[in-house]
């Protein structure tokens, strides 16, 4: 994993292995840092840009040997897009997609300018934070099981990354913004690395040994409870789920205490911790089925939220839990057709075993409202093949009953660049889940799925401020663009980091 670096100087002056400059749309003559590396190359750059060759275009990359024109090798000159679209968002994707271009050319060593805090107008401090989240996550590759047996060669890493400024007074809010990105990415990289695990590793024990580790490194209290803690606290939905598996439950609670003299000033984030799912004895189709072993994203997220929560110590309690379980078919597994009396006593007929998800988080919410008194909660699960309908791999669903709770996350996501989009919960809806045999069903069925999953879980959250997460379509991913890898995302730790970081501000 690349380190990321702040030095004072001048970009034309830096001995590395490239040099990373920037260019805006329909600019014909390069100006700041950019302008200088022309010169010093005789205006190969301008020359390129006067036969089309570069056109500044978003995600364009192009490489240019500097023939000892320089004390770097190459240079590299990469598209900004249009000056009025210009963001945060273009600063982070494009230095994900210039740390694998850089990887791809077996680039260890390179230095670049910051990009959008001069001539972008970008506040330097997160642009720095941007570049430093975007190149780690960009550079991202899951690796682990991969060997030369298969005949792969490895590719060169990038091990450097320089950000050069040449004015002084700009160094400190490059170092901070620095400081923060690289600790954001690399939280969102324990997630990931805990999503592309396979199933036969990433199972509930796991997921609690790594939570454990986590609460030793940044000093936070930490609770497991097996199935034993969850028969005496009545947690007959969470259990349902996990009796057709040989791998025992765990209910995991990570602590931040930021504010010990104000109980009250909390927040809760649940993370749903499906280490697989098959469906249940409501089995899934086999095609594509192998995704599931990220059914535990959302629980997975918030253990590298609690991480980053408690290196940076913001000044509010914050409740980490994770319901950690298996979803499997076997001789003891609940049937369709079974009512389970969950935590809060509330009674539910199982209507569809495919509907997990939301049962197990039905439990951990009761439990963290009666043990903690939780007074805000956010959950976060890969819930439903709806929301992929809805809105795509692009955008995380989010729904609940605190529109101030809501507005917060969906700030946070615009500033993280985790991009969000809200669903309504009318009452209507509510119809769908209603049962003829038990107080609440688990599913209401195909239409509105996202909505009807969400109002479910709404069932017990009553006394508390409520948000949900709906990230089925983006915690996982098919291809690589700008931040984003092949595989798991992190999708939406940095955005949960950033809302309590947020709330405990105000």
């Amino acid at each position: 994993m690349p380190t990321v670096n702040v030095a004072s100087g001048d970009i034309t002056a830096i001995a590395a292995d490239a040099i990373v400059v920037n260019l805006f749309e329909v600019v014909t003559s390069p100006a700041g840092g950019t302008g200088a590396v022309d010169r010093a190359l005789d205006g190969a750059i301008s020359s390129l840009i006067a036969d089309g060759d570069i056109k500044g275009k978003s995600g364009e990359i192009t490489l240019i040997h500097a023939f000892g024109k320089l004390p770097a090798k190459r240079v590299i000159v990469a598209g900004l897009g249009k000056q009025s679209s210009f963001g945060l968002d273009e600063v982070r994707s494009l230095s994900g997609n210039v740390a694998r271009y850089l990887r791809r050319h077996g680039i260890r060593r390179a230095a670049t300018l910051a990009h959008g805090a001069g001539i972008g107008g970008l506040d330097t401090e997160a642009a720095a934070q941007a570049i430093a989240e975007g190149t780690m996550l960009g550079h991202y590759a899951f690796r682990k099981y991969r060997s030369s047996a298969n005949g792969d060669q490895p590719e060169k890493e990038l091990d450097e990354l320089t950000i050069v400024e040449h004015d002084p007074a700009k160094l400190d809010a490059l170092r901070s913004g620095v400081a923060t990105g690289a600790l954001l990415a690399d939280c969102a990289i324990l997630v990931r690395d805990m999503v592309n695990e396979p199933a036969n590793v990433m199972n509930p024990a796991k997921m609690a040994e790594i939570a454990a580790n986590v609460a030793r490194e940044v000093g936070l209290d930490i609770t497991v409870l097996g199935r034993e803690e969850m028969m005496t606290h009545g947690m007959g939905a969470l259990l349902a789920v996990a009796q057709g598996s040989a791998n025992e439950p765990r209910l995991i609670v990570l602590e931040h205490h930021g504010d010990p003299s104000d109980p009250s000033n909390n927040i809760a984030i649940v993370g749903k911790g499906v280490t697989f799912d098959t469906g249940g004895v409501s089995l899934k189709q086999a095609a594509g089925m192998w995704e599931m072993k990220s059914d535990m994203g959302g629980g997975a997220s918030v253990i590298g939220a609690m991480r980053a929560i408690g290196r940076l110590k913001p000044k509010i309690n914050v409740f980490g839990v994770i319901p950690a379980v298996e979803n499997m078919p076997s001789g003891t597994a609940q049937r369709p057709g079974d009512i389970v009396r969950a935590m809060s006593g509330k009674t539910i007929e199982v209507d569809n075993t495919d509907a997990e998800g939301r049962l197990i988080l039905a439990d951990a919410i009761s439990y963290i409202k009666q043990a903690k008194k939780a007074n805000r909660v956010v959950d976060i699960a890969t819930l439903t093949g709806a929301i992929i309908v809805a809105l795509g791999h692009v955008t995380t669903g989010v729904m609940g009953r605190s529109q101030p709770l809501i507005d917060a996350v969906l700030a946070a996501s615009k500033a993280t660049g985790e991009k969000m989009w809200q669903l309504p919960l009318h009452d209507e809806y509510k119809e769908q889940n209603r049962s003829d045999w038990a107080d609440v069903k688990n599913t209401g069925g195909r239409p509105a799925g996202s909505i009807t999953a969400a109002l479910f879980i709404g069932e017990f959250t009553d006394g508390v401020e409520w948000a949900h997460l709906d990230i089925a379509g983006t915690a996982m991913s098919e291809k690589e663009r700008g931040w984003i890898a092949k595989g798991a995302t992190g999708v939406p730790m940095r955005t949960l980091v950033r809302l309590v970081r947020d709330l405990s501000k105000s």
